[in-house]
Formats: C-alpha cells, structure tokens, sequence
C-alpha cells in the first residue's frame, strides 16, 4: 500500500494521483482522434472546417472578395462556436463539478451532439435534394461538439497540448525536439515534457483525419457513427 507522505513531509503519490495522471496522459490523444475525423468529415460533408474558426474566417473573407456570398452554415459556424463554448461554462458552472468528472460529464454531451449530427445528416440524406433546416443546423451542431471538446480540455487539463490546432503543436514538437538533442542550456523550459505531449496528439489529430477520410468515402453520412462512439468510449479514459 502506498503512503500518502513520506518522514520528511514530502507528498509520495498515491494510486490516486497515479490514476489522475494517467488519465490525463491519455484522454488529450484521444480527443485529438475525435477532431480529426469530425474535422475531414465536416470538411467533405458540409465544406466547413469543425475545428477552426482560422479556417473558417478565411473561407468567409475569400468568398466575399472573390466567390460570391459565403454559405449560411459558414457564416453561423463562428458565432454557433462561441455560443457553445459559453453555453459549455454555463453547464460546467451549474453542475459544480471539475476534474475529472467534469470530463467524463462534457464527453457524454459532445457525443450527445454527434449524435444529433449522425441523425440530421442521414435524414437530410434520405429528404429530397433541397436545402433544408437539417443542412444548415447538422454543420452546427458539429461546431458545437468541437467547441465542447475545446472547453472540455480548458477547463479539465489546462496544461495539455491542444486536441485540434496543429499548427502551434507542431511548432511546440519542433522547438522542443531541437532543445532536447542540443547541448547546452536549452531555450525553452520543460522540452522533453512538452516534447512526450505533444507527439500523441499530433498522431491522434492525423489518425483521426485518415479514418474520417476512409470512413467518409466507404459510408458518406454514416461517417459520422465514428466521433459519436469514439466520443462514448473516450468517457471510460475521463
């Protein structure tokens, strides 16, 4: 049995806190799974980028100046994202959990919305061809489970690498690559940490992106089955 202190008051860890940094080593690439393939297969279905609102912005700019008036769900993507992510603190706030049971409770709300996801686009799917309600309010939704995955991680494992923006995780990989094998005194402060974080994610985000691609081509719509389960089985890491 493990001691919770040692004869000179110095805290041991305990099952417990082995427990909580096992999960949170493990929970972040697996969230980066689940944006990569909700991120391709909201790229491929709707034209949208779930994961950024960079992504999104541009799109917008680009199609104003030179393509003609952007789609709706592309211009609700942005405000839809902030609305969730205030509506996410709202809930987080009211249930007066955190840690770890905060997580477990926003994995079960971000695959509740890829659900809902999984049943509009099959149904508007199986409509008739013509815009309705379900094609702008399913790329939403999408946006929503993205952004719950972004406060999910704000607010449970702060110090994690980011689940979806690549691009300042791999500027990390490559800083703290070069500091790790250099000599001397390194630049940047806990590379090898930050180095042992940030590789998963990267090859989670990619994995996520190949398997929504796969899954796409092979089942269209259905496609979106993969983040909903991927999402439930994510709650037994947080």
């Amino acid at each position: 049995m493990l001691l919770s202190r040692s004869s000179g008051d110095h805290p041991l860890p305990t099952l417990r806190d082995a427990s909580l940094e096992g999960w949170q080593r493990r929970l972040p690439p697996a969230l980066s799974l689940i944006a990569g393939m909700a991120d391709v297969i909201g790229y491929l279905n709707f034209k949208l980028f779930t994961d950024h609102i960079t992504g999104n912005l541009v799109v917008i700019a680009a199609l104003l100046v030179r393509g003609g008036p952007p789609d709706l769900a592309q211009i609700l993507a942005v405000p839809a994202f902030i609305l969730a992510v205030a509506a996410i603190w709202i809930i987080a706030k009211a249930s007066e959990r955190r840690g770890r049971t905060l997580s477990r409770l926003l994995l079960l709300l971000q695959s509740l919305l890829f659900g809902i996801v999984l049943i509009l686009t099959v149904v508007s799917k199986q409509a008739a061809n013509k815009q309705d309600a379900s094609d702008i309010a399913a790329p939403l939704v999408a946006v929503s489970a993205i952004a719950c995955q972004f406060a999910l991680l704000r607010l449970t494992i702060p110090e994690a690498p980011s689940t979806a923006v690549m691009t300042g995780n791999t500027t990390n990989l490559v800083l703290s690559l070069l500091d790790t094998i250099s000599r001397g005194e390194p630049l940047t402060r806990g590379a090898r940490e930050r180095l042992n974080k940030t590789i998963p994610a990267l090859v989670g985000f990619f994995a996520g992106c190949l398997t929504g691609a796969f899954a796409f081509s092979w089942l269209g719509n259905w496609a979106w089955l993969f983040p909903f389960v991927a999402s439930a089985l994510a709650v037994a890491l947080g």
